[in-house]
């Protein structure tokens, strides 16, 4: 019977920071990140720290600020709902946290950037349309018809 090789412990953690990455907005802590990593909390806060360079806590927010960032730049909406929007439940300890992390507060990071009314809409179809390239390999594309 062959043997298993063990799945390196990186791998564990890259399915916690995974979890994080794709649902920063809901209610995550460490006991969560923890379970898909498979690992107790407190020994895969350690190892999490270790491979990463940050505390798991520290990731999830540093992710959630990079979206309301976006958000900020992007949108016309409040601070308050940017902040819920991402899965923080406090505006104070967004505005804390957002200061920290970009110099500004979220209200001066948005005025720092051109009002996202003043840019242009374009339908998703135009974009993927202009994104198609000009020579193409399918049929459809040649106008020829099969033979």
């Amino acid at each position: 019977m062959p043997s298993l090789t063990p799945v390196p412990p990186a791998r564990h953690l890259l399915r916690a920071k995974d979890l994080a990455d794709a649902r920063f907005r809901e209610p995550l802590d460490v006991a969560a990140l923890a379970s898909a990593a498979r690992l107790s909390p407190a020994h895969f806060s350690r190892e999490f720290r270790r491979t990463f360079g940050e505390t798991p806590h520290q990731y999830l927010l540093t992710r959630r600020l990079e979206r309301a960032a976006a958000l900020l730049r992007n949108t016309d909406r409040s601070v308050a709902d940017i902040c819920f929007t991402v899965g923080l439940s406090s505006v104070g300890s967004f505005t804390t946290s957002f200061g920290r992390a970009f110099g500004l507060s979220p209200t001066a990071y948005r005025n720092s950037h051109p009002p996202a009314a003043s840019r242009a809409r374009i339908p998703t179809c135009v974009l993927q349309a202009y994104a198609r390239p000009q020579s193409s390999s399918f049929r459809e594309d040649s106008g020829k018809r099969p033979d």
